[in-house]
């Protein structure tokens, strides 16, 4: 335990201190100067004797573990996924609306500026992942919610007011930093707080909320610019509107969520861990009592600290875990390059080679997207169950050999425009699940004290090489009209996910119903 003489105190913008909140310290709906007040105000740790010569012995994680499912556990799987639902939004309402924003009376942009409007989209996904992925390790989960959810709320308004391609591309731009940064802190507060034996499944169906964010944007797009209520000029305008009004809702719903236990654990706050473990306990059943003891074996030593070196940060992805990080690569890569080069130009592959008109692409965008969310409901306990080694290496496999099938379709002249959209349905119900288990390894398969950082180093790699140039070279192929052309990029594709599955099959870590600490041991546990 830490030194009784120890105390603490959280210094905000107007000096003041006091005792951390509770779960329960705010029994009505917080205004939005409180959220922010809170996010900015900064923990400072006044100890009596210095972190690195004290010990925690801790069972946080194992008591987290041990929990019933609840409705508490619902309320994280909401309060967290909204992040996708928002990504989901964004995405499809861009992709959606990219073949309009060619017409005169938009912003009469070309298929290689709509391309590389995406491009500064996952740029700015890039950037602000790593930016905001160090601060999630260094400052806790909980206040980069609202720190990176008012960046995008910002930038996805000033969205709807661009006046040509510059001022979109930069919109774009801060609304991926906005949406990069809430990967890490989400990611690693999804697997921190729900239990081991379910933590797949949440994980792949968490993320493929992705999906139902993209069904809204779909049937935003068919409301605004296919039934012509609204005229196209100001309906592209406020599809974009919903995105920041979504995004006020998720505010009050991410206040109930705690700071990751675990986190304060290694971060020497011990005693706020064990308060917020207690009351989680008494959210997730009435009669916490009863609950299973903890073994003995389970307790973790700590060592705490309040920052993890870049030496050992370093030393830990390149050194320590040198076939994780290849794993982490691998999967990240062609999942990035297989989604972006797809979903980024979907509207652009129908208006193109099948005639479909720019206001009836929402139609085909809706099942779409709702086959990529059932995907992961259907799938995803087998990760829990069959492994995380099998599962992966067999969506993977799938994903690409199918990609490769409908692109020799599309090459032959095969397809309609619906049954386009039918291959395109099939191959990302699989897909879906496919992608999603990449961050989930990424955030099991390395220590706690890295784990948000590690998942945006990734994330920004792996959408560096594989999702960046994806969406540009894909609207040049596009744009040169060639089926044969776009045949090869689809092969590009197949052949990443393919290769993926093989180095899963390979080095793949099995992670099902293991705790964190077991998949890979905090860099400051003590012996």
């Amino acid at each position: 335990m830490l030194p009784k003489g120890e105390s603490w105190r959280a210094v905000g913008l107007s000096g003041q201190t006091g005792a951390p909140p509770s779960l329960d310290s705010s029994p009505s709906a917080p205004s939005l100067s409180d959220i922010l007040r809170l996010a900015l105000c900064i923990p400072i740790r006044v100890p009596t004797e210095t972190l690195e010569h004290s010990i925690i012995e801790s069972d946080v994680p194992a008591r987290l573990d041990r929990l019933p499912w609840s409705r508490w556990h619902w309320l994280v799987v909401v309060a967290l996924g909204i992040t996708w639902v928002l990504d989901g939004l964004e995405v499809t309402l861009a992709g959606a609306v990219g073949a309009v924003l060619k017409r005169p009376d938009t912003l009469a942009l070309t298929d290689a500026q709509i391309g590389a409007s995406a491009t500064f989209y996952l740029i700015g996904a890039v950037i602000g992942a790593l930016f905001f992925g160090y601060l999630t390790d260094r400052l806790g989960r909980k206040r980069l919610f609202t720190i990176t959810l008012v960046l995008y709320l910002t930038a996805t308004a000033l969205t709807a007011f661009s006046w040509n391609f510059a001022s979109y591309a930069l919109f774009r731009a801060l609304t991926g930093a906005g949406i990069g940064g809430e990967y890490s802190a989400i990611n690693s507060a999804i697997d921190e707080l729900i239990p081991a034996r379910v933590r797949g499944r949440v994980d792949l169906i968490i993320n493929a909320s992705f999906w139902i964010g993209a069904a809204i944007g779909s049937a935003a797009v068919i409301g605004l610019l296919d039934t012509g209520i609204v005229p196209i000029s100001p309906g592209w305008r406020l599809a974009f509107g919903i995105g920041a009004v979504l995004g006020l809702i998720v505010i009050f719903l991410r206040h109930a969520i705690p700071e990751s236990p675990r986190w304060l654990m290694t971060h020497g706050r011990e005693p706020e861990a064990e308060q917020i473990m207690r009351e989680i306990e008494r959210r997730a059943t009435d009669h916490p009592e009863l609950l299973p003891p903890p073994s003995p074996d389970a307790r973790v030593r700590i060592r705490p600290r309040r920052h993890t070196p870049f030496r050992e940060i370093w030393h830990a992805i390149a050194v320590q875990h040198p076939s994780r990080s290849w794993l982490a690569m691998a999967l990240m890569t062609s999942q990035a390059f297989f989604y972006n080069a797809i979903f980024f130009t979907y509207s652009l592959v129908l208006v193109t080679f099948y005639g479909l008109p720019a206001e009836k692409v929402g139609l085909y965008l809706f099942p779409f997207a709702l086959g990529n969310f059932v995907g992961p409901l259907v799938l995803g306990r087998l990760f829990d169950t069959v492994g995380r080694r099998q599962m992966i290496t067999i969506t993977y496999a799938l994903s690409g050999i199918l990609l490769a099938l409908s692109g020799w379709l599309f090459q032959q002249g095969l397809l309609t425009a619906q049954t386009q959209a039918l291959c395109w349905t099939i191959i990302f119900f699989v897909a879906s699940a496919a992608a999603s288990s990449a961050y989930l390894t990424v955030s099991e398969i390395f220590p706690l004290e890295i784990r948000g950082l590690a998942i945006a180093v990734f994330y920004a790699a792996g959408t560096l090489v594989g999702g960046v140039a994806a969406p540009f070279i894909f609207g040049l192929l596009i744009q040169t009209g060639s089926r044969t052309a776009l045949f090869r990029g689809y092969l590009a594709g197949a052949f990443l996910m393919i290769a993926a599955a093989v180095v899963e099959a390979c080095i793949g870590v099995r992670a099902e119903q293991r705790p964190l600490e077991s998949i890979s041991p905090p860099l400051s546990v003590e012996a």
